[in-house]
């Protein structure tokens, strides 16, 4: 079975979790590859905004000329997609910063990754809308990092969550449990990831401790590979999701170096090729890869070489069939 791709391969994976085979339906998800993005949402980037609260502070002072700004827009902006076009590529993992806006009145929560973006109710809503249309899809939003907000910002961002999905939110459950069938039946979409101790008082909330993202923090494409082998060998024991960052980090004197050519056509564009080339080579699995992550969903077609890697689950099947 394999996934058709159209002139740019999304078209064709938005359902791509209810077209899988019957078999896979019963392998918990933490089994299956798994497309994901990182730092979702830096799709829209609002130059007006000061600048976002994950900054160093030599950053912070520099931003207060605007030339920065326009350059750290271009380093900011890691996803050219918007979330419905991810959805729709069949992007099912989504990394989330969110802040509060200082100085701001009110509770208000946005998405952020070096600028603020949009409000998260706005990102919520249109992953609902997407979730309406496509029943059989789950996905995992990870709420990793917070900044500037204290407990009453929690208890009102929890609160837009659980109004934007409702229903569709699956309680914590043993990881080994979660399948397909076992969300379909229960008529669950989403899986939250909250990295932040209130989520012990809500069942629908699951502890970032389920969802290990280790970071290899490298400008080094083969550092990079090397360390997420490495990961991938010891995650077996924990009994979680996992998440393999295939993502070369830019340094600040990396940034400074390429400044005005913008993060696309520096790290990225060179070490694609070596990344999508070791993601072909990965099995699913319990001591395999489950949720890839990759800057720029768009350069190639990343989510469709992550989804096929399920077809190798099948063959295993077949082969322990036959012996």
């Amino acid at each position: 079975f394999h996934y058709s791709q159209g002139k740019n391969g999304n078209e064709h994976n938005a359902d791509w979790m209810g077209s899988l085979p019957a078999a896979l339906r019963s392998y918990p998800l933490s089994n299956l590859a798994i497309p994901g993005s990182h730092d979702s949402f830096s799709y829209w980037v609002d130059e007006k905004s000061p600048v976002a609260p994950d900054q160093a502070t030599a950053v912070k002072r520099l931003a207060k000329i605007s030339l920065v700004k326009k350059i750290m827009k271009k380093w900011s902006v890691t996803q050219n997609l918007t979330f419905k076009e991810q959805l729709e590529g069949g992007i099912r993992y989504f990394d989330l910063r969110v802040s509060s806006k200082p100085g701001e009145i009110g509770q208000e929560i946005y998405f952020i990754h070096g600028l603020f973006g949009i409000k998260v109710w706005d990102g919520l809503m249109e992953i609902n809308t997407f979730l309406g249309q496509h029943p059989k899809e789950v996905i995992f939003l990870d709420f990793n990092h917070f900044y500037a907000m204290d407990n009453s910002h929690h208890f009102y961002l929890i609160n837009r969550i659980r109004s934007a999905f409702g229903s569709k939110l699956c309680s914590i459950a043993c990881v080994e449990h979660v399948t397909l069938q076992y969300m379909w039946e229960k008529k669950h979409q989403v899986l939250i990831f909250y990295h932040y101790p209130l989520y012990r008082e809500y069942p629908f909330l699951w502890p970032g401790s389920k969802m290990p993202a280790p970071w290899a923090n490298t400008t080094n494409v083969r550092k990079l590979l090397q360390f997420l082998e490495t990961t991938l060998e010891e995650r077996s024991r924990y009994g979680t999701f996992h998440v393999s960052q295939a993502i070369l980090t830019p340094r600040v004197k990396t940034i400074a170096w390429h400044l005005i050519r913008g993060l696309k056509n520096t790290l990225v564009h060179r070490n694609l090729p070596m990344i999508l080339n070791w993601v072909k080579t990965q099995k699913p699995g319990v001591m395999g890869v489950n949720i890839i992550t990759s800057d720029f969903v768009e350069l190639v077609d990343f989510a469709a070489t992550v989804i096929a890697l399920n077809d190798l689950l099948l063959e295993e099947d077949e082969s322990a069939t036959k012996s």
